[in-house]
């Protein structure tokens, strides 16, 4: 890790996401989905939702330390709540 100078939180979160596509591709291997629509109106699968997430997670972070709301945890508990909607909803 030494020659890119990580750090172990960015270590962590890379492998976290590396850990979240494998599961996912081992569930749609396993257990197909069909496309469904949700709230947006659009047909998403898993993959899609956890992309969504992800995009959605990213933003919500930057604009949470762009706004200077506190503690960077407690963005991630915002995050959580907004995975679950996607998941849900979308």
């Amino acid at each position: 890790m030494a020659w890119m100078a990580w750090t172990w939180p960015t270590a962590i979160f890379f492998c976290v996401i590396a850990a979240l596509l494998i599961v996912f591709t081992v569930l749609a291997i396993k257990f197909p989905e069909t496309p469904r629509k949700g709230i947006l109106q659009i047909e998403t699968t898993r993959g899609d939702r956890l992309f969504i997430t992800l995009l959605g997670s990213a933003f919500i972070n930057l604009a949470w330390l762009a706004m200077g709301f506190g503690p960077q945890p407690y963005a991630m508990i915002v995050c959580f709540i907004y995975a679950l909607a996607v998941f849900r909803w979308v």
